[in-house]
């Protein structure tokens, strides 16, 4: 039969191993658990990442707003951006496309 004391003898005799080996297992978890100081290392990383693309996407958002107002505002740009990009040109011009240069190495001349 067992004594009450045995337990508590017990216990005592092994508080240290228990208290290390708890102690042990807390600071495991507080390190690698779902919300210990690697994942919150993670959510740190990914908030800076987060942050530097809004500035990017911010700035050419910026960009894209100020060519907009142009646009709105500027007949000359709408008048070149007509030219350049589609093709376009006043009553009475002419346009004349020319071949565009070949692209890659050009072989030797034979004789």
């Amino acid at each position: 039969m067992t004594h009450p004391a045995e337990p508590l003898s017990f216990l005592r005799h092994h508080a240290r191993t228990i208290l290390g080996v708890a102690l042990a297992a807390l600071l495991v978890h507080d390190i690698s658990g779902t919300h210990g100081f690697l994942a919150m290392r993670r959510t740190q990383k990914e908030i800076e990442r987060l942050r530097r693309e809004i500035r990017q996407v911010t700035a050419e958002n910026r960009e894209l707003d100020a060519q907009v107002k142009a646009l709105k505002s500027d007949p000359k740009l709408i008048e070149r951006i007509a030219r350049e990009e589609l093709g376009l040109a006043r009553e009475g011009e002419l346009i004349f496309k020319l071949p565009a240069p070949p692209t890659g190495k050009s072989e030797p001349a034979k004789k």
